[in-house]
C-alpha cells in the first residue's frame, strides 16, 4: 500500500510538468518553422543521397547526412528553437494559471526545455533513420564499407547528444538575454568562431566540426574494438587499396572494366581519428548541457516571470 501510495504521489507531482510539456509539444508542432524544417531536413537529406549514391561508402555517406546537424544549416533551427523560455502567448497564459498551482520554477523550465528537445531530436531521428537505413541495406555502385551497428548507434548518440547541447546553449542564452534575436546573433558570432579554432586542433568532443570529420571512423568501430584488430583494419585497408592498383593496371591490358572507386573527400576522410573517444565525446558536451540548464534554472528563479 505504501508504494502504490508513493507511486500516485509521484504521479500527482508530475501532472504540472507534464501538462506544461503536453502544451509546449502541442504549440511547437504546429508552429510554421517546425513543419517547415521538418520538410526542408528531409529534401536535404535526400538531395544529400541521391547525389552521393554512386560516389560515397556508406560510412562517408552516412557523415556527410549528418553534416547539417553538426555544422550547418540546421544550426540556426535548433538554436532559434532554443533562445525562447516560453513558445509562446498561449504558453504563458496556461503558465499564470499553472504557476498559482504547487509547481516550481524549476519544474516549468524543465518542461519547456524537454518539449524542445523532444522534439529536435525526434525531428532529426525520424530523416535520418530511415536514411541510414537505405543506405545500409541497398546495393550500391560502390565498394563495399565495414559499418558497424555499434558505430552507427553511437554517432546517433553523440550528434543527438550534441543537438541537446545546442538546444540548452540556446535556452540558456535566451533566458539571461530574454531577446531571441539578440540571443541567435550572440550565438551565431560566438559559437562558430569557437568551433572553427577547435576544429584546427582536431577536439572532436569540443568541436562539432572536428566531430563530423571523426563520424566515419567512428562508425566502422566494432563494440569490442581493440588496438590490435584496429591495425588489423588499416592494415586491410592498405591491402585493398593495392588490390585496386593491381587490378586497374591489368584492366589496360584487357577488355574488363576496373570495379568503380569511391570517393573519398577530404574534409570525412581526409584524417583518421583513431584516438576517437565515446566517453570523452560524451562528457565534452553532456556535462556544459547539465551545467546550461543548471544555469537557465538559478537565472529563470531570480527573475520575475
Amino acid at each position: 500500500m505504501d508504494s502504490i501510495a508513493k507511486t500516485s504521489k509521484i504521479g500527482t507531482r508530475m501532472m504540472p510538468y507534464m501538462a506544461i510539456l503536453q502544451h509546449d509539444m502541442k504549440t511547437l508542432w504546429s508552429s510554421r518553422l517546425v513543419r517547415l524544417w521538418l520538410g526542408a531536413t528531409v529534401l536535404l537529406t535526400l538531395l544529400l543521397v541521391g547525389a552521393n549514391w554512386a560516389n560515397f561508402q556508406d560510412g562517408t555517406l552516412i557523415a556527410s547526412l549528418l553534416f547539417p546537424y553538426l555544422v550547418f544549416p540546421w544550426f540556426f533551427v535548433v538554436v532559434v528553437l532554443g533562445v525562447t523560455p516560453v513558445s509562446g502567448s498561449r504558453t504563458e497564459t496556461l503558465a499564470d494559471g499553472i504557476l498559482s498551482r504547487p509547481v516550481s520554477r524549476f519544474e516549468y523550465l524543465l518542461a519547456t526545455w524537454s518539449a524542445r528537445v523532444v522534439l529536435v531530436l525526434s525531428v532529426y531521428l525520424v530523416v535520418i533513420v530511415p536514411a541510414i537505413v537505405l543506405v545500409i541495406l541497398a546495393k550500391r555502385p560502390v565498394p563495399e564499407d565495414t559499418v558497424t551497428v555499434y558505430g552507427i548507434v553511437t554517432a546517433l548518440f553523440v550528434v543527438g547528444l550534441v543537438l541537446t547541447f545546442l538546444v540548452s546553449l540556446g535556452f540558456l542564452t535566451g533566458t539571461l538575454l530574454r531577446k531571441p534575436l539578440l540571443a541567435v546573433v550572440v550565438l551565431i558570432f560566438v559559437w562558430y568562431p569557437i568551433g572553427l579554432i577547435l576544429s584546427v586542433f582536431s577536439l572532436e568532443e569540443f568541436s562539432p566540426i572536428s566531430l563530423n570529420r571523426a563520424i566515419s571512423t567512428q562508425l566502422r568501430r566494432s563494440w569490442h574494438e581493440t588496438d590490435n584488430e584496429a591495425k588489423d583494419n588499416a592494415n586491410v585497408q592498405d591491402a585493398d587499396a593495392f588490390t585496386d592498383q593491381v587490378s586497374n593496371f591489368f584492366s589496360v591490358f584487357s577488355n574488363v572494366q576496373p570495379k568503380p572507386k569511391a570517393s573519398k573527400p577530404d574534409f570525412f576522410e581526409g584524417e583518421k581519428f583513431d584516438d576517437f573517444s565515446l566517453f570523452r565525446v560524451t562528457f565534452g558536451y553532456g556535462l556544459p548541457t547539465i551545467a546550461a540548464v543548471v544555469l537557465a534554472s538559478l537565472c529563470f528563479y531570480w527573475r520575475d516571470m
